[in-house]
């Protein structure tokens, strides 16, 4: 009598079926991860590409120059062309502010240029500074000039000593005295200023014609001049006064004091000049003469 052959069992099928189709599920899987990894990164570099087109899609110079021209409704609505126009407006504006700079530069140098052909010297700070004041000098034989010595004096006796050498309050910065003369270094405008102190003491041993001469009715006078290229000095201040001491007075006092601003040039020279130049008391802290400027 034969046996039937053996064959596989009903849950060995089901086994071998299921095994099947779990492989087959993760092949699936695979595929798919693959798949979409591949079109991600293919993504993410279109991306990255286009962003960057957005500088280096057309040559950022003309874009620039035709910034008002290519303005759209289609193309205000792109980001791509927001972001170009921002950058454009931005190196305009910056490249005309740099431009506006350079010719305001080249604007001064041209101004400081003709202003040192002119003969005019520029501001150079601490320098700039010019000043002067001067003091009387005791030595009174040879502080004022004798009457009518030069024809480019004027009118009075031109105070020719004065003390600049610092001693008290007499200084000179930046400024040369010269015979009794402040030269200006500087073309500009100064303050100008002079006070001249008159004083008469009787004396037993003068001489009593001299006396009555010193007593009659004097009009005392300080002249401030001005000298140029001009042949005659030029008058920048005058100022008066009659006095007549009394016969029983001790002595007498009186000060006269001015001052003004004045344009002068470089080269210029200023001075005093008195009347009655016998009777002026060279005392340094009484008798003072300076300038000095202010623009």
């Amino acid at each position: 009598m034969m046996l039937p052959a053996a064959g596989p069992s009903p849950g060995q099928t089901y086994g071998a079926v299921l095994v099947a189709a779990v492989l087959l599920q993760s092949v699936c899987v695979a595929v798919t991860f693959l798949y979409f990894t591949n079109e991600l990164k293919q993504l993410r570099d279109t991306y990255s590409k286009s962003g960057i087109a957005c500088l280096t899609g057309e040559e950022i110079g003309n874009f620039i120059q035709n910034l008002d021209l290519i303005e759209s409704e289609d193309r205000v609505a792109d980001p791509c062309w927001q972001v170009k126009w921002h950058l454009g407006k931005l190196i305009k504006k910056m490249m005309s502010r740099s431009y506006e700079e350079n010719i305001s530069a080249v604007n001064a140098e041209r101004a400081l240029t003709l202003s040192q052909t002119d003969g005019q010297q520029p501001p150079r700070g601490p320098v700039n500074r010019i000043a002067a004041h001067l003091t009387g000098n005791s030595n009174r034989k040879n502080s004022l000039s004798p009457r009518n010595s030069s024809p480019r004096r004027g009118n009075g006796q031109k105070i020719n000593n004065w003390e600049s050498s610092r001693k008290g309050h007499s200084f000179l910065y930046n400024v040369e005295l010269r015979n009794g003369e402040l030269v200006i270094p500087q073309t500009g405008f100064y303050y100008i200023y002079s006070q001249t102190y008159f004083r008469f003491r009787e004396n037993e041993n003068e001489d009593s014609d001299l006396l009555a001469q010193i007593r009659n009715p004097k009009q005392l006078v300080q002249y401030v001049y001005k000298l140029t290229n001009y042949p005659e000095p030029i008058l920048l201040m005058k100022s008066a006064r009659t006095s007549c001491w009394s016969k029983k007075a001790e002595y007498g006092l009186y000060s006269i004091y001015q001052g003004g601003v004045f344009q002068l040039k470089r080269e210029d020279r200023i001075f005093v000049s008195v009347s009655n130049g016998d009777i002026v008391d060279m005392d340094k802290e009484a008798s003072f003469f300076g300038a000095f400027m202010i623009g």
